[in-house]
């Protein structure tokens, strides 16, 4: 399918690589600008036209433009049709929607100060009490993942490796890389260790990205 793509968004951003990924799962050749932190800004008024929350990703092609990672991915997986990475049918379809929305409205929020804290050194968040809550936080929500991956013995949806793996995946790779005590999560661990086979793992994920 010939298809003209443009990625707007620096590399080191995981919701950024949520979508390159996604990309390289599908085959798709794309043109990316690097914005955000440390390159153009996404408050100047060409970008924020573009998308007036000023964040990245900001996918533009023959169809328009569109912003919001997850909405993104499943763009371009429904785009190719690939239905294995998210099924046709409502109710599978459903179960891997459900964690992708769980990544991006319970999973991610739940590192944000400690990420900020431990990773970025952020001088704005170094409250002790606030970083003890939220790694607390983290971690509850990764046994909320780990109970999951015990039952499927898998992916996070099933048997199978889908959309929501990606989105995932890349979070865990980020808990997993971050400085601090972690609880032991066996299948969190066996999982983690599984999507080391998938070459976009490898590549936005294991290459130097936290």
């Amino acid at each position: 399918m010939g298809h003209s793509l443009k990625i707007l968004g620096r590399a080191s951003s995981i919701n950024v690589r949520k979508v390159l990924w996604t990309c390289q799962e599908l085959g798709i050749d794309y043109v990316r600008e690097d914005w955000g932190i440390g390159f153009k800004p996404t408050q100047s008024a060409e970008f924020l036209a573009l998308n007036p929350n000023a964040q990245v990703p900001v996918l533009i092609d023959d169809h328009g433009v569109l912003w919001e990672s997850n909405t993104i991915c499943r763009y371009l997986v429904n785009l190719y049709q690939r239905h294995d990475l998210l099924p046709l049918e409502p109710a599978p379809r459903a179960r891997v929607e459900q964690w992708m929305d769980w990544q991006a409205t319970e999973l991610n929020p739940s590192w944000g100060y400690a990420f900020q804290a431990l990773v970025r050194n952020s001088p704005d968040h170094q409250d002790p009490q606030r970083i003890k809550a939220g790694v607390q936080a983290w971690h509850d929500k990764m046994g909320l993942l780990e109970q999951q991956l015990a039952k499927t013995g898998a992916y996070v949806a099933g048997d199978e490796f889908t959309l929501a793996d990606i989105l995932i995946g890349l979070s865990v790779h980020r808990w997993q890389m971050t400085p601090m005590e972690r609880p032991s999560y066996p299948a969190v661990a066996a999982y983690y260790q599984r999507l080391g086979q998938h070459a976009g793992f490898k590549t936005f994920a294991l290459d130097g990205h936290d």
